[in-house]
């Protein structure tokens, strides 16, 4: 009976001193931020921006000072940008403004994401949420920041921007008119002539509301409208059109018929669709 209490204790013992040598808990090793960084750089030059922009987030979260971790954000968030990643691109940027608020690199941030959304404007007939975004965020950036380098920048596709509005303006009056929805048609029209108005498409614009307004007899209407294209642009070949419509050499003045107007818009319709 004494030996197995002996050999009990000896148990015991043997267990204690071998649970001593096992290590129940080892904190993970903190990675090392400025290595995280400059594998993120080594990507970056090599244009391997997917596995850039996850080191550079690495780094962000591993940086115990501020401007190294905002730093990490935009050079994560222009990595997103750099493959087309412009959801990631966007959310990364925004994260950054609330997070860094302070950061020496704001004003590169906001024309980054001006340019995030500028890349994704696509034609008058797609969707037209990144070209509405664009010109917000451009208008922002020239409002804050005006006489900066990237405003420079921005200021052309402000002007290039305004064109493609004008576009997609035009592209949906053309549709109206191609149902016979006069007073949408009419109201798009307008928004290119009073918004527009720098614009390549003010002269068509201008010479549509003759168009419509001739046809539906309000030739006063179409005249001042003509008379403002004439003004304006007199040697251009809408002016021309829109000339040749309402002068009475041509013989359609007041007394044309009304089956006549609608064969000659009928035409018209057909030229735009």
């Amino acid at each position: 009976m004494f030996k197995k209490i002996i050999i009990f204790f000896c148990l015991i013992l043997l267990n204690f001193s071998c649970s001593k040598k096992e290590v129940v808990y080892e904190p993970s090793k903190k990675n090392d931020a400025y290595k995280l960084y400059e594998e993120g750089l080594v990507a970056f030059e090599k244009n391997d921006y997917f596995f850039a922009s996850k080191k550079f987030s690495e780094a962000e979260l591993s940086f115990e000072i501020p401007k190294f971790a905002a730093k990490s954000a935009i050079m994560s968030s222009y990595s997103l940008y750099g493959i087309n990643f412009y959801d990631e691109a966007e959310e990364n940027l925004m994260r950054y403004f609330s997070t860094y608020p302070a950061d020496k690199n704001l004003i590169y941030a906001h024309y980054l994401l001006a340019i995030v959304y500028y890349e994704q404007i696509s034609d008058e007939k797609k969707d037209i949420s990144p070209l509405l975004k664009a010109n917000k965020q451009i208008d922002f950036f020239l409002k804050k920041y005006p006489d900066t380098d990237y405003a420079t920048d921005l200021k052309f596709k402000k002007d290039l921007i305004q064109n493609q509005l004008a576009a997609k303006e035009l592209y949906v009056s053309k549709y109206y008119i191609s149902v016979q929805k006069w007073i949408p048609a009419i109201q798009r029209l307008k928004i290119i002539v009073e918004k527009f108005n720098t614009t390549v498409f003010v002269e068509e614009a201008l010479h549509r509301l003759v168009e419509i307004h001739y046809y539906l007899g309000l030739e006063n209407e179409a005249e001042k409208y003509a008379s403002i294209l004439g003004y304006n642009y007199n040697s251009s070949e809408w002016f021309k059109q829109s000339y040749k419509l309402l002068n009475k050499d041509y013989k359609i003045a007041n007394t044309k018929p009304s089956n006549e107007r609608d064969t000659f818009f009928k035409k018209i319709i057909k030229m735009i669709k």
